[in-house]
């Protein structure tokens, strides 16, 4: 298997990646019910995602093996607002369940450099869909530096 990580428009590929963005909500939606959030059915605001990512403060990292899409993320780009630094925030970050064999450590590095590229300096990561990557995350260089709590009206 050959696999490539590259910046897309969100645009220009929703079609493709419609079917992994619906796999990937349901997996969260299911993961949050467990914990007593109820989330709302899928439906995205596309249109204010497309004139991000058009806009360049949302990127679009699409993993792909030979040729077909198995796993993305999307990353928030903003000027911090307590000291200007550009930071990065992660609105989602997904590898289809068969292609979990080393093939995120890809799209990690590939996010990572392009980043640093820009000049981030820093990236915040939220695992909502799956616990178990803070881990992961932490084998990486992540630190923990906070908990995330939801409260639902």
């Amino acid at each position: 298997m050959n696999y490539a990580v590259s910046l897309e428009s969100i645009q220009d590929n929703y079609a493709e990646m419609e079917p992994i963005y619906r796999e990937h909500y349901a997996v969260m939606q299911g993961r949050l019910a467990e914990a007593g959030v109820q989330l709302s059915g899928y439906n995205p605001r596309r249109e204010q995602y497309n004139t991000a990512n058009k806009d360049g403060w949302l990127l679009h990292f699409v993993l792909r093996c030979d040729g077909k899409a198995v796993g993305y993320s999307n990353i928030y780009l903003t000027n911090d607002m307590h000291n200007g630094e550009l930071i990065a925030q992660e609105d989602t970050i997904y590898v289809v369940k068969e292609h979990r064999n080393g093939s995120g450590r890809l799209l990690a590095r590939f996010v990572h450099q392009e980043l640093k590229k820009r000049g981030v300096k820093r990236l915040n990561v939220t695992t909502a869909t799956d616990l178990r990557v803070s881990k992961w995350l932490e084998r990486q260089g992540y630190k923990h530096t906070a908990h995330c709590m939801t409260l639902t009206f």
